[in-house]
């Protein structure tokens, strides 16, 4: 039933080095210091049901606080440094923004893209087009829109978990602009969704709330990238949620670039819900931000729907990158497949916990997990902890994960036919992640991360 390959114990020694606790008076000034800016944010006009929306999340936030290391699911993740300073919503854009500040972000090809400068729509960078049956657009747009309205309404915040995870509480309370995706039964988008998050130098201190709805009715088909990137090196907190709903029969391909300043940090939710034979693929690519965490969460709730979850990070330095996923089998016949890759230098840190919930209805349940840590440095470190919670007898379900330095043998070979010691252990590292980057069908998104991912490897070599 289950296979585990090799795990690190949860009372590993390296717990020890996950950094101090955070100081109770700091956790209760800064939670006292968000509702202060949450009364006093003017909002302008808005829904009474976002306005309600609002007060009920920033209530679960005072009664969560700030995660500490003493939550299981934080448990190697010590959010101390974002609790440094209290960062600021924006109420307008600081600066301006220029089509060549961006160009560098695009992909080739045919895209829909909306453009989002430190946490607002910029209309004339972006280039959308809505139908009868496919809407593409700024939140802020739909919602102004009565019959779209009532659609954002059917759909947000009924995923996004406020009441247990803090840093979706406080989205939730401080939501800013984002997309809203809404695909009408039996439409394939004909061209793939870039959301596009920019932040600037003006964006120091600055709290960053993108807020997104993505919505699939059945048999609709469509592509989703969400870029959040930096052309500064502002100290700054993106903390962003997007909630999906994939219908009966639907395929929603979902992607995630994480490439922000080195001096951010970055927390980002996503949340799924899953009709009968659909399929959601999502994918995480993280190589900024000082701290960076994603949480995926799907709900499995229709026969025969299929998940896959596949991520890669590239960190050195001081940095630490934290993926958080989950995946609960309802219904039978369903299959999950996870399979997430890290390449570490320096004194990084990367952190993965997967979980898989298979529920007693869940019978002929196919999932399979597994994490893959490539060492390069003696001082980079990994905690790692896939997990399965099974309660049905007729599944397939295997984990593992494994951490290592280099294969030393294949090292040797290298060098022995001529190539030098720098060029072999940029092969060798390229080709531990391929596995992962060869999975992803959109050739435009594909070939843009294998060129970030080798330069990657040229600056750790």
């Amino acid at each position: 039933m289950t296979d585990a390959v090799l795990a690190q114990a949860p009372d590993s020694p390296q717990v020890a080095r996950a950094g101090a606790p955070i100081p109770h008076a700091t956790r209760t000034v800064r939670v006292a210091e968000y509702l202060s800016q949450f009364d006093e944010l003017d909002r302008g006009p808005e829904p009474l049901w976002l306005g309600a929306q609002r007060r009920a999340a920033i209530e679960s936030f005072a009664t969560l606080g700030f995660p500490t290391t003493r939550n299981e699911d934080w448990h190697f993740t010590n959010v101390a440094p974002v609790l440094e300073r209290t960062y600021t919503p924006l109420t307008r854009a600081s600066s301006a923004l220029s089509p060549r500040d961006i160009v560098q972000f695009q992909f080739e090809g045919e895209w829909q893209t909306l453009v989002f400068f430190n946490g607002h729509f910029v209309a004339q960078l972006s280039e959308i087009e809505s139908s009868a049956r496919l809407y593409v657009g700024p939140m802020s747009d739909a919602l102004c829109d009565e019959a779209r309205a009532r659609i954002v309404e059917r759909h947000f915040g009924g995923l996004a978990e406020t009441h247990n995870h803090a840093f979706s509480a406080l989205n939730s309370a401080f939501a800013g602009d984002g997309a809203f995706i809404h695909l009408s039964a039996g439409t394939v988008a004909p061209r793939s969704v870039h959301l596009m998050f920019v932040t600037d130098d003006g964006a120091e201190g600055a709290l960053v709330s993108p807020r997104s709805v993505i919505a699939l009715e059945h048999h609709a088909e469509a592509t989703v990238v969400e870029s959040y990137v930096s052309i500064g090196n502002a100290s700054y907190l993106t903390n962003a949620v997007t909630e999906a709903y994939v219908g009966d029969g639907a395929r929603l391909r979902h992607y995630k670039i994480q490439r922000e300043s080195i001096h951010a940090y970055h927390v980002g939710s996503w949340y799924a819900s899953q009709g009968r034979s659909c399929a959601y693929e999502a994918f995480s690519f993280a190589i900024g931000a000082d701290l960076s965490r994603t949480n995926i969460a799907t709900l499995l709730d229709g026969e025969g729907s299929h998940v896959s979850l596949d991520g890669l990070y590239l960190v050195n330095g001081d940095q630490t990158v934290d993926h958080q996923t989950s995946v609960v089998h309802a219904k039978e016949s369903c299959t999950s497949h996870e399979l997430y890759k890290g390449v570490l230098d320096g004194d990084s840190h990367a952190v993965f916990n997967g979980k898989v919930y298979v529920r007693p209805e869940a019978q002929k349940t196919d999932g399979k997990q597994s994490n893959n840590n490539l060492l390069l440095s003696e001082g980079a470190r990994v905690d790692t902890k896939p997990q399965l919670e099974i309660y049905a007898d007729d599944v397939k379900c295997t984990h593992g994960a494994t951490i290592g330095p280099v294969d030393s043998t294949a090292l040797f070979y290298l060098k022995s036919r001529g190539i030098g010691p720098s060029i072999a252990l940029r092969l060798l590292t390229y080709a531990f992640a391929a596995e992962v980057l060869e999975e992803l069908t959109i050739p435009a998104v594909r070939d843009e991360l294998e060129r970030l991912a080798f330069e990657r490897f040229a600056v750790g070599a």
